[in-house]
């Protein structure tokens, strides 16, 4: 049977807030930067991105997964640590680190200005952590193909994917703010339903494109009102 597929036009955190998540829901998501949320001063960013992340923790049932991708950024000469502003969103709703990536956006060496080369890759669960009897890479050489720049790789996706399938019972992928598409596409691949949401149109219409694209199906395009 082909995975369900809806890709919805409207702000992720009041369509969790709308939506109570079945069990078998994880999330995999990206929350956005300062530059995406130019009204925003940088403190209310930084208490924005926390409150964001917990509300994702408390959406994702207790079974089941919320995985955060995130970037470290520079501001005002400042890093800003993004796994950091995360883990204090898991401090706060008591959930458990299952493990912590670290994927290379670009080569080892490779230099870049503004954006770090690399990104965090972090699992969280607020019930037990799943018995896993082999380890597995906690460094991705390479992030993988993404449908844009501050997307996704493939192969990241495909990594958290994986693990969603071995060690829950996830039936559903959820991307509250899915950009462009990119995780959900690599998750109706691999069989999963996936649901994601999008405040941009262009956004949004990417997102449809990727997941019917990459799996074959057709994305449902909706509006939050």
């Amino acid at each position: 049977m082909q995975p369900a597929c809806s890709i919805v036009h409207g702000d992720g955190l009041e369509w969790m807030h709308a939506q109570p998540a079945d069990l078998g829901t994880s999330v995999i998501t990206s929350l956005p930067d300062l530059s995406e949320l130019p009204e925003l001063s940088f403190e209310a960013w930084q208490h924005w991105f926390v409150e964001a992340a917990r509300a994702v923790l408390r959406w994702v049932p207790a079974s089941d997964m919320a995985i955060f991708y995130q970037s470290d950024v520079l501001h005002e000469r400042t890093w800003v640590s993004k796994s950091h502003l995360v883990m204090q969103a898991a401090d706060a709703e008591a959930a458990r680190l299952a493990w912590h990536k670290i994927v290379c956006r670009r080569p080892a060496g490779t230099s870049t200005w503004g954006r770090a080369s690399y990104s965090h890759m972090l699992c969280f669960t607020r019930g037990e952590v799943p018995a896993v009897l082999a380890a597995s890479p906690d460094v991705l050489p390479d992030a993988g193909a993404s449908t844009w720049a501050r997307g996704m790789g493939a192969t990241a996706g495909e990594v958290a994917c994986h693990y969603l399938r071995k060690h829950t019972q996830t039936q559903t992928i959820v991307d509250p703010f899915c950009g462009r598409g990119g995780v959900l596409a690599v998750a109706a691949t691999l069989g999963f339903d996936v649901i994601g949401i999008e405040i941009s149109k262009k956004r949004c219409r990417a997102a449809r494109t990727a997941v019917a694209s990459a799996s074959g199906v057709s994305a449902v395009d909706s509006k939050v009102d």
